[in-house]
């Protein structure tokens, strides 16, 4: 090994027993925050998992998590039933 090769492995030894000593004490250097899609957080809010929520809409578990990240988005019916769930969960949830 080299003399630079060396000191940056020193470096990196210290800096990373230094986040470790500010983990133990509480102090995060670094919030990761991540922001639900609309449908993300209406399943969240209803307390269901992505299989009972995507039964419950009539859609594969596949199409749910695409709507969940954003790569598609719902339409028509879907939509419609969406939006009544927004406003009206207990509609959806009632057993018939």
């Amino acid at each position: 090994m080299t003399a630079k090769h060396d000191a940056e492995m020193e470096t990196f030894q210290n800096d990373l027993l230094e986040s470790v000593k500010q983990m133990k004490k509480g102090e995060a250097t670094r919030v990761t925050e991540v922001e639900l899609t609309p449908v993300a957080s209406l399943r969240a809010r209803m307390g269901l998992s992505q299989t009972q929520f995507a039964r419950l809409l009539g859609v594969s578990v596949r199409t749910l998590q695409q709507w969940e990240q954003g790569r598609r988005h719902p339409t028509g019916p879907a939509r419609r039933l969406l939006a009544i769930a927004e406003k009206r969960p207990d509609v959806l949830l009632e057993e018939s």
